[in-house]
């Protein structure tokens, strides 16, 4: 394969995987659009967020045993089609139930995608250096898609309806088709066994549990949610089967032997413990950018921007870093650079500033690009026949990772500010006014923000403002923390000597 053809193969594995990154993004602009017309009760509302996400995750590990079986380009092609066409449906949306039919099968068409853009990059490109680059690319691109997200979908929703979020994928994904065509070669793994199916069954049921388990504890900021602890034990008891069953086939669905390589395992570390930490305190400032800073969805994706910029800018520089220092010290020193940025805005007080946020982010986005080393280890850390199950674990720690992230520090932030809030002069009158505002008052900063409009309480408005700005510090510094840890674990983890290609030098 010519290097002007693996390169554009490589933009046409990136631009697909931007679409996706672009689409869960989209829909929290399209969101309170969609809601007004259709009219979702919360539970739906709930679901039409929550089950892409559960679809991802079930489907990921199954769908990447199927294309090393039936071919790695044929179930891309199969995934941009189902996208395209699930895209499509959203011209008779006329209800919440076929919003959430379509975000199903996005879902199902994601998870035949996502593994398989990793696995042909490892695959095409043989040469490390190479290799290396590429994966930094894909790394670039999957960080600017998150910000890009926002632009688009308020650009969008300016001059369209909110179906044209859905629609904008239908000319991306046919374009894709094409290009996969022409450009891909066809990779499969010669001598993978049968598809196990039951241990394909049990992947599926347990990580749908295990993220449903986990989204539900963050939904209700409690432990004590009996539903919650009900999923979690069926995750265990399927993934515990689904493990035990991997470790004493011939040709296992998924190669937990893997996990042998210190390198992969300190890249999945990185991939999972840096999105647990970045996912809810990013989810908090796009927050607080539109109801406390005042910015629309478009400014507000603009002042998003520079997580972005420092993340693609990083991603693209990491790999000669690595080799001019080395991989573990860059990939450690970056996390704890973004750890460092998440704990900033903790110095801004209750009078939070756009610039001391602005350097926040360039800061987390510097540590998230160099998230590009850890899809090096990951992916050059297992052999080509085992590219699927390598792409399939790494998307597999981001998709469980944001997860956690919402969850745990969402809570954490949801506990500060509920704290804040009551212990306020304001939040007293309110009780003694209207107890059931009270209590819509401290479920969410923006039904604060309803009530003190509503009722014109200038006070409440300023004390929820304030509140929820502890609760984004609070989740910042329990971040930043984390991700330090995170940062100190990898270099531990990653031998000394190791290269990009997961081989280790003495």
């Amino acid at each position: 394969m010519s290097k002007t053809r693996r390169w554009a193969a490589l933009m046409v594995l990136s631009a697909s995987l931007l679409v996706l990154m672009m689409d869960m993004t989209i829909l929290n602009i399209a969101l309170p659009e969609m809601a007004a017309e259709l009219r979702p009760t919360a539970t739906q509302q709930l679901w039409i967020v929550d089950v892409y996400s559960l679809v991802l995750a079930g489907l990921l590990v199954p769908w990447a045993g199927v294309a090393d079986r039936w071919g790695r380009k044929r179930m891309l092609l199969l995934g941009y089609t189902i996208f395209a066409l699930a895209s499509l449906l959203v011209l008779f949306a006329n209800s919440a139930e076929l919003v959430i039919a379509i975000r199903v099968f996005l879902g199902i068409g994601g998870a035949m995608i996502m593994p398989n853009t990793l696995s042909l990059i490892r695959v095409i490109f043989v040469d490390t250096r190479e290799r290396a680059t590429a994966l930094a690319v894909w790394a670039a691109v999957a960080g600017l898609g998150g910000a890009v997200g926002p632009l688009v979908g308020g650009a969008l929703l300016e001059a369209f309806s909110w179906h044209a979020a859905f629609l904008i994928n239908v000319p991306l994904m046919v374009v894709a088709i094409g290009a996969v065509i022409y450009l891909l070669p066809e990779s499969r793994v010669a001598q993978a066994g049968p598809l196990d199916l039951p241990a394909a069954v049990a992947s599926m049921i347990g990580m749908v549990a295990l993220v449903w388990g986990i989204k539900t504890f963050g939904e209700y900021s409690s432990l004590l949610v009996s539903q919650a602890w009900l999923a979690i034990g069926v995750a265990a008891l399927s993934l515990g089967w689904f493990t035990r069953r991997c470790l004493t086939r011939e040709h296992p669905l998924l190669d937990l032997g893997l996990f042998r390589s210190r390198p992969l395992s300190a890249g999945v570390i990185a991939a999972l413990g840096s999105t647990v930490s970045m996912s809810a305190a990013l989810l908090l400032l796009a927050q607080w950018l539109q109801l406390v800073d005042g910015a629309t969805p478009i400014e507000a994706g603009l002042k998003l921007l520079p997580v972005a910029v420092m993340a693609t800018l990083t991603s693209l520089a990491a790999p000669r870093l690595a080799e001019r220092f080395s991989p573990r010290a860059v990939l450690a020193s970056a996390l704890i650079i973004a750890g460092v940025g998440m704990g900033l805005i903790a110095l801004g007080g209750s009078e939070l500033s756009y610039p001391l946020v602005a350097t926040s982010l360039a800061l987390v986005g510097t540590g998230s690009g160099a998230l590009a080393i850890a899809s090096a280890f990951i992916m050059m850390g297992s052999p080509e026949e085992k590219a699927g199950n390598a792409g399939a674990i790494e998307e597999s720690s981001y998709e469980v990772g944001a997860v956690l992230g919402v969850a745990s520090l969402g809570s954490v932030a949801a506990l500060v500010y509920r704290g804040s809030l009551q212990a306020s002069d304001s939040f007293a009158a309110l009780q003694s006014i209207d107890a059931s505002a009270a209590e819509a008052a401290q479920e969410s900063f923006g039904a604060a923000m309803d009530v003190a409009t509503t009722l014109g309480l200038s006070s409440l408005a300023s004390d929820a403002s304030q509140a929820f700005v502890a609760s984004l510090q609070g989740a910042g510094v329990a971040g930043g923390l984390l991700m330090a840890v995170v940062g100190t674990v990898v270099f531990l983890m990653v031998p000394r000597g190791t290269t990009l290609d997961g081989q280790v030098h003495h």
